[in-house]
């Protein structure tokens, strides 16, 4: 499986022809994927996303003419790796703008690094608080957490949910699932008429967590938040809960947002609920590529019941910079590079809600996308949906 993966993406990042020849016919996204570490579960296959939408508008024409092709770069999901990747990215490939990358850790340091290059990074995971806010090239087709989670909470109340006491458990070995876990969670939580009764907190590899559920079984709570940057964790909590007889609704935010987390789980995970910016069955569109992407995934050895919110993100963002780029006529012509990279900044910082496959989309003055929001539950095996909420103005 790892192989026909390797040869996937090494296929997106083949370069034949030397750049200055590509790129008077090509226009060349880079990619910065976490192909490994903590976040490559759901990471790995954003590519597959993206790839969907550079084949369906090289089939439409292309850009102004022009074809575009993807450079990826595995940062291993490592901050360090992912500057170096966007220096190749920018300075060998001579890349327009670049998809991810993927998590608050890597943008931390990449979207300094891109501003001072020149050029736009748009991450379609990360999700810690105003990372993209300080700089004018760095955007995230994603949404805040607490944006996200505060319709979570929104949601309970309207199905008259058990939720006047809860709890949480969180990790605190990476910088999101803290932030979820101390910050974002219990305020939240307090301000939607929660009365908190505690936290325990994990390493994010920690296998065992009994001696954490104990203590939330101490004090039994209608609701569990979690706080943790991906959905192995979550697995192995609701789990543990399940087997003490802690019955608590498992709660968090749009970072378990994992596909196959319902099948992971099982009847354990039953009433598990969560935001996420994508639904595969919302309307057509969605279908057609949640469709497409199934098949993709296992051609190349990945087994997927569906796509992530992740996945349509990265497919969207090639939608942005194709249509930043027709809309300022982008040629590619390398002794313009500069120029029109900050063409197409300028003009998805003023983008008008633009309809995208997770529905109308355009972005807030911190460089978040605004974009709607659907509340999903896990019943009966699979995600449910059981609320949606437009974009914020």
């Amino acid at each position: 499986m790892r192989s026909k993966l390797l040869g996937l993406l090494a296929a997106a990042a083949l370069t034949t022809m030397p750049i200055g020849t590509t790129q008077a016919q090509e226009i060349l996204l880079g990619n910065l994927y976490a192909g490994g570490g903590p976040f490559a579960t759901l990471a790995k296959t954003t590519l597959i996303g993206a790839q969907i939408a550079v084949d369906e508008i090289n089939t439409t024409g292309g850009v102004n003419g022009k074809k575009l092709r993807i450079v990826s770069f595995d940062t291993a999901g490592k901050p360090e790796q992912a500057v170096v990747g966007l220096r190749k990215l920018v300075d060998d490939d001579q890349v327009m703008a670049i998809i991810g990358p993927f998590s608050s850790g890597e943008c931390r340091v990449v979207f300094p690094a891109g501003e001072r290059a020149g050029v736009v990074t748009m991450s379609m995971a990360s999700s810690a608080p105003k990372l993209a806010e300080p700089f004018t090239y760095a955007l995230r087709n994603t949404s805040d957490e607490g944006y996200m989670f505060q319709h979570v909470m929104k949601a309970l109340k309207e199905r008259g949910y058990p939720m006047a006491t809860g709890a949480v458990a969180y990790a605190t070995d990476d910088v999101i699932s803290k932030t979820m876990g101390e910050i974002l969670l219990p305020n939240i939580m307090k301000a939607s008429g929660v009365e908190m009764k505690g936290s325990v907190t994990f390493q994010t590899q920690a296998f065992d967590l009994a001696v954490q559920v104990s203590q939330l079984k101490a004090t039994p709570t209608d609701l569990v938040g979690i706080g943790s940057s991906s959905p192995e964790a979550a697995v192995r909590l609701i789990q543990e809960m399940r087997r003490q007889g802690h019955m608590g609704r498992l709660i968090a935010g749009s970072t378990i947002a994992d596909s196959e987390l319902p099948s992971r789980i099982a009847e354990d995970g039953t009433g598990t609920m969560i935001p996420t910016t994508f639904f595969g069955g919302a309307n057509e569109s969605t279908k057609k590529f949640d469709e497409e992407f199934v098949k993709r995934a296992k051609a190349a050895g990945i087994q997927r019941s569906a796509a992530s919110q992740f996945d349509a993100a990265a497919y969207d963002i090639v939608l942005f910079y194709a249509h930043a780029m027709k809309e300022r006529n982008v040629t590619g012509d390398p002794s313009k590079l500069a120029a029109e990279r900050t063409e197409i900044r300028d003009f998805l910082r003023s983008m008008p809600p633009y309809p995208a496959l997770e529905g109308l989309i355009s972005f807030g003055k911190n460089g978040d996308a605004l974009k709607p929001v659907y509340i999903i539950e896990i019943q009966d095996g699979k995600w449910n949906l059981i609320a949606t909420y437009p974009a914020a103005s």
